[in-house]
């Protein structure tokens, strides 16, 4: 049965609110945007149809609680709700009361989410759907440490402890040695409580040099269900991916089928709605193992994009409506190469911390295949209280080595002022020759860099690079300050002059 969604309320800030509103704006849906305290004049809220309050600055008093979004959706009339990716968007609670209170949820159904969110019932539906599992053991009460080090020992170290419920790589460590095993055990649980409220654990043989694939897929109420390629991401740190691509450097026709059709297997098995990836590590002979099912749209869609020229987000709604896909198996083309850097407010000389603050300067760069999914602008503030990305700068270029090039450039074009960033280490990555040469896995930056230096630059060249960075600042301030002094009326284009001294000459005759 199809519906015709006039209103989206958007449970979600920063640029994934923004990229769902684009897509509301292409469709003729009005949007709504939810917003916290330190968020009440950030750039979703500024660009949305309309806007509504949910709480204090922290997520789980905000963006985190049902009961403030439920009523921020019946005040606005909105009969839909897009999670966008993190805070409710794997929350199959959530899912289940927008059901309940008659909003359409633009996603999966609540039980297909409880299921693949559970690691463990993963794994048995990927088993019952005949794709290939990297060894693993359940190990049940993890006070009983013994008998959890004995299936560790029979799977064979080095071993991934790895968290039954949530993600990110919370709740995950690596084991190389036996005597490790018994700290590494209680710290993983005790972080997966702390972060999910499940502190189940189990085990998996760690794969030492797997590269990270994903496959995208797209399934409607029709029985349509299709891939869309993968995505290379590999190159994380702290088992978060920071740089994706598509396609994989390694990638065939003939393991781009298998691993697609693969994807397809498990969500036929699991009644798969919407859109979702199924995540795959790849070894070394290109022999491929499930991961996870991930039930959201993922960070790293625009690399899809970029490849198939889809839009995955109108293709959420269409699937919400309960309309067809317009596109079938042998309507997916790749064509070119795609890059995305995700841009984060961080500092790399002080581990990766968090840099917050206000952005004096934000200018973003631009040109042929180069697009910017951002939630910021000048002026923005970046809160402690929430993941501190900035954007996601996506290159497109007909070959691998164009888009590597066109990403470099892009990079250069970024300014950036008020907050520390992660320009330089992408930077320092791409010109990286392992990762030119496409001879990456997730253990590249350890291995790459095992101190965190990403930039090396001697005194005279910090000493021009600070001076040029002040100079910038200087300049860009001086021209918001001249733009915005009070009473002051601003500078007319000299081109708007000529006009009107023309017009004034004709009128005279």
């Amino acid at each position: 049965m199809t519906r015709k969604i006039k209103k989206i309320l958007i449970a979600n800030r920063g640029e994934i609110a923004v990229r769902v509103m684009r897509a509301c704006r292409d469709l003729d849906i009005k949007s709504v945007a939810v917003f916290s305290e330190c968020d009440s004049t950030a750039f979703h809220v500024r660009i949305a149809d309309e806007a509504y309050p949910i709480g204090p600055s922290p997520s789980n008093e905000s963006y985190l609680v049902f009961d403030n979004i439920i009523e921020a959706a019946r005040k606005s009339g909105a009969d839909a709700i897009h999670p966008g990716y993190g805070f409710l968007s794997e929350n199959s609670a959530f899912a289940k009361r927008c059901e309940e209170e008659g909003l359409v949820f633009i996603g999966p159904k609540p039980d297909t989410i409880a299921l693949l969110g559970d690691k463990l019932q993963a794994r048995e539906a990927a088993r019952r759907a005949g794709l290939p599992l990297v060894p693993g053991e359940d190990i049940g009460d993890v006070t009983d440490t013994q008998a959890a080090l004995a299936k560790a020992e029979e799977i064979g170290f080095p071993v991934l402890v790895k968290a039954a419920a949530g993600g990110g790589g919370k709740g995950m460590r690596v084991v190389n040695k036996a005597e490790d095993f018994e700290e590494a055990l209680q710290r993983a649980s005790s972080e997966a409580k702390s972060a999910f409220g499940d502190g189940r654990v189990f085990l998996e043989r760690y794969l030492t040099h797997p590269r990270h694939v994903e496959i995208q897929i797209m399934a409607d109420e029709h029985g349509n269900v299709i891939y869309l390629g993968e995505r290379e991401c590999s190159i994380q740190r702290r088992h978060q991916k920071v740089i994706e691509e598509s396609p994989s450097p390694i990638m065939t026709p003939e393991l781009r089928k298998k691993m697609g059709e693969a994807a397809v297997s498990i969500a036929r098995e699991t009644g798969y709605l919407n859109a979702g990836t199924v995540e795959f590590m790849v070894d070394q002979d290109l022999s491929f193992y499930f991961l996870e099912v991930n039930t959201r749209l993922q960070v790293e869609h625009p690399v899809t994009e970029m490849v198939t020229g889809l839009d995955l987000v109108k293709g959420q709604v269409y699937v919400a409506e309960g309309k067809e896909l317009p596109y079938g198996q042998s309507d997916v083309k790749l064509r070119g190469h795609a890059i995305e850097c995700r841009i984060y407010a961080e500092d790399p000389d002080s581990g990766f911390m968090p840099s917050t603050g206000t952005l004096s300067n934000y200018r973003q760069p631009a040109g042929p295949g180069v697009r910017v999914d951002a939630g910021v602008t000048i002026g923005s503030q970046i809160p402690i209280y929430y993941d501190p990305m900035v954007a996601k700068m996506v290159v497109w270029g007909s070959t691998r080595e164009e888009a590597i090039g066109r990403c470099k450039r892009a990079l250069e074009e970024y300014r950036i002022a008020g907050v520390k960033t992660t320009i330089g280490f992408h930077q320092t990555v791409l010109n990286n020759e392992r990762f030119v040469a496409g001879d990456i896995s997730t253990r590249f930056l350890e291995e790459e860099y095992p101190d965190n230096k990403y930039i090396v630059l001697d005194d005279e060249t910090r000493r021009a690079a600070a001076m040029a960075v002040a100079l910038d600042k200087f300049a860009n301030e001086r021209r918001i300050t001249l733009g915005r002094r009070e009473n002051q009326i601003p500078e007319q284009s000299r081109w708007v002059n000529v006009h009107r001294r023309l017009n004034l000459k004709r009128m005279g005759g």
